[in-house]
């Protein structure tokens, strides 16, 4: 007689494997016309992996702690549902891979937890891929840890590695090429200040001066006596007429730089509150958050919440998991998320 956990299983498998299939096969059309460049000669680890790394480091210890807590039954349970509701690897310590890791790991020789974690593993070798390719870097490594911890042994660990290391390393030149470029613009920005105001103070020099004033001679004259005719005064010598100063030439006005655009690489949907879809409360909160030069969100916070405190903290939680490309200077910009139980 077979068990409803057995039912379910199979039920779960079968619809991994069928998603399996349909990954596969985007990963295959969308890997045909890219070729790994990964340089022969060793590189300094630069420093967004060390930040990538240690920030997959701190996600997955977080998750680690929240699964630690929970027993055999209670993680056998969460594996499922989450299985069936396609967190397979994702969200961080709520998804079906880490609960059998989890279950594996408490429960030893469970073949449940084992012939899961072999469905699981090809899906997450394409998903570490694919964070990868869009410069989620962080969340590549975490990924990569979880398959490092389901099978040390695994084919893909050593290509994985050096395509991330090598994928990093050419972030890391792009970004700081673009913060060269942006210092070089800022250098012809204040040369050409420089300019107009040297041009400005050469104009003011070139003006005509003032008249000048009454000779000494003339004022210290002694004034002619009664009766006699006043003495002439001196014809003053004629003068050419000026020419007219040159015009101050136009000064330039210096273009204003346009807004750095931010381009999203990923921006995954908050969590809709178990409460608030139970009671159908919908909702919006507007975040205001800092994306730093490396395009991750270095802090956010809530503008305005309607209704107050149902939906901010996965408001903020998701914002500060989003990713976007580098840019030249740190942009703080507001966007406002939507909760509504009928879209879920």
């Amino acid at each position: 007689m077979v068990s409803k956990r057995s039912t379910s299983a199979m039920s779960s498998r079968a619809g991994l494997a069928a998603a399996l299939c349909v990954a596969l096969g985007l990963a295959g059309c969308g890997r045909q016309d890219q070729t790994p460049a990964i340089e022969d000669t060793p590189v300094e680890t630069p420093a967004v992996s060390r930040e990538a790394a240690d920030q997959a480091a701190r996600q997955q210890q977080a998750a680690d702690d929240a699964i630690a807590a929970l027993s055999v039954e209670d993680l056998r349970k969460a594996a499922g549902q989450a299985y069936q509701d396609s967190r397979l690897y994702f969200p961080p310590g709520e998804n079906a891979m880490e609960y059998y890791l989890a279950l594996r790991e408490k429960s030893a020789g469970d073949a449940a937890a084992s012939s899961a974690l072999i469905d699981l593993l090809p899906m997450s070798v394409i998903a570490t891929e694919q964070n990868r390719d869009r410069g989620d870097f962080a969340e590549a490594r975490r990924l990569l840890g979880l398959i490092e911890r389901a099978d040390a042994e695994h084919p893909a660990l050593g290509r994985l590695r050096t395509s991330i290391a090598a994928a990093e390393t050419d972030a890391a030149q792009r970004q700081l090429g673009a913060e060269q470029e942006a210092q070089r613009q800022q250098q012809i920005e204040r040369e050409r200040a420089q300019q107009q105001r040297e041009q400005q103070a050469s104009a003011a020099q070139q003006l005509p001066g003032p008249p000048p004033a009454e000779s000494t001679a003339e004022r210290d004259a002694p004034a002619p006596a009664d009766g006699a005719p006043p003495p002439p005064r001196p014809e003053p010598a004629r003068q050419a007429p000026a020419s007219p100063a040159p015009a101050p030439p136009p000064v330039a006005v210096a273009p204003t730089p346009a807004p750095v655009q931010l381009r999203p690489l990923s921006t995954p949907a908050p969590r809709y509150p178990t409460d608030a879809l139970r009671a159908g409360i919908s909702g919006e909160v507007q975040v205001e958050f800092t994306v730093g030069v490396d395009g991750a969100v270095s802090s956010a916070r809530i503008v305005r919440a309607d209704p107050p405190r149902t939906f901010d903290r996965e408001a903020l939680s998701a914002v500060r998991r989003w990713r976007f490309e580098p840019v030249p200077a740190p942009v703080t910009t507001r966007r406002t998320i939507g909760f509504s139980p009928t879209a879920n």
